[in-house]
């Protein structure tokens, strides 16, 4: 018998979890049929794909508000569509803007939910929790510390780890990723890394090609490397080039392949976001940075509540790497940290040594974790509901 899943993920890294969560799912459940909203990792694993994730990958509240209208009717299109034929089971990954209101309506109708990777209510917007007590029957979360959290406030919760935790090595290769990617291994190599959306990349790709411009007439010889998420993010990186006028920088644009680039390159200047937590398992010495619209700005910073926004820095609970957002995060202040990422070799061991003890707390069998709790819904082992 048929086991319908209906999915949704809205950018590169829930795409990403799915496609894991997914590979479990299916080596337990032969007969599942999954569709939805996702992307190409989701699709290797026979996830039928009805709006292109691209679609819900959109940052910043004035961002969101542009392409609203067209967000809307996607979500109303596919709530109707599971409203009318009900899935076993429906599974929000990430997107908490999008995905909790879908599941508040679908879990109203009876239809089992599961959210996989908690919103950082640990951070800002820490009322959200109530929505999700009504909104999702299991939590799947990635950190350590949430689990506790949801339990407390009586909502269901399995940590799984992190599975970053377990593709990525604990000792990368640096001269095999550098020779796979026809770079030099004489020198320095900086990765940059300025998000996955494209809106990420008309703020913050700018800033990083005038750090690395600053960080080249230091030092000529350093090579750059960064992967982009996807042929429309390459493009818009590669005119940005043109516009500043960096042909000069020996930069290697690349689709895609950001491990291989973290695995390459000596240190990374890295937009936050999930690709700080990829940096940080890969031991590389890091600068976190951030830029988006004044008005989103604004908004975020009232809501927030933490003093670290890089998730390394939250895993530890300090300042381990350099922050630099919105107005601090000037092309000086970026190169000047990048240099130090770069040359500082007791900062590089202090840090290799601390990136080694999170990448062992965050290594669990996520695949196969994740994929027993949504089985065991899916088959009605575990009993749901609305409290």
């Amino acid at each position: 018998m048929t086991l319908t899943i209906a999915m949704v993920a809205g950018e590169a890294s829930g795409d990403l979890l799915a496609g894991l969560l997914l590979g479990g799912l299916t080596q337990k459940l032969p007969e599942l049929d999954a569709f939805g909203i996702g992307g190409p990792h989701m699709a290797e694993h026979g996830f039928r794909i009805d709006w292109p994730m691209e679609k819900l990958a959109v940052r910043g509240y004035v961002e969101v508000l542009r392409h609203y209208p067209e967000i809307a009717a996607i979500r109303r299109s596919l709530r109707q569509r599971l409203m009318a034929h009900p899935p076993r089971a429906f599974i929000g990954i990430d997107a908490p803007d999008f995905n909790l209101d879908l599941e508040l309506a679908l879990r109203g109708r009876g239809i089992p939910t599961l959210h996989f990777v908690s919103p950082s209510i640990w951070a800002w917007r820490k009322e959200r929790i109530e929505k999700i007590r009504r909104a999702v029957d299991h939590m799947l979360v990635l950190l350590p510390f949430e689990e506790s959290l949801y339990r407390e406030a009586g909502i269901p919760a399995t940590y799984v780890g992190h599975p970053l935790a377990e593709v990525i090595p604990e000792q990368p290769d640096r001269a095999a990723a550098r020779a796979q990617l026809g770079l030099s291994n004489a020198g320095s190599v900086a990765a940059l890394l300025p998000g996955s959306r494209l809106s990420e990349i008309r703020h913050i790709a700018p800033l990083f090609l005038a750090a690395a411009s600053l960080v080249h007439a230091r030092d000529p010889s350093i090579q750059f490397i960064v992967p982009t998420a996807t042929q429309e993010t390459r493009r818009l990186f590669e005119a940005q080039i043109r516009h500043q006028h960096r042909e000069d920088l020996r930069v290697t644009v690349l689709e895609g392949r950001s491990h291989l680039a973290l695995a390459a390159c000596d240190a990374a200047l890295v937009a936050s976001g999930t690709a700080t937590l990829e940096t940080a398992l890969f031991k590389r010495p890091m600068v976190i940075a951030y830029h988006m619209t004044y008005v989103s700005w604004l908004i975020m910073r009232r809501m927030g509540y933490l003093p670290w926004v890089g998730m390394p820095n939250i895993l530890a609970r300090e300042f381990l790497v350099p922050e630099f957002l919105q107005a601090a995060a000037t092309p000086i202040a970026l190169a000047e940290a990048l240099m130090f990422q770069l040359f500082d070799n007791k900062n590089r061991a202090y840090l290799e040594e601390r990136f080694l003890e999170m990448h062992h707390a965050l290594r669990r069998d996520t695949a196969k974790t994740a994929a027993d709790v949504v089985a065991s819904i899916v088959s009605g082992e575990t009993s749901v509901g609305p409290s």
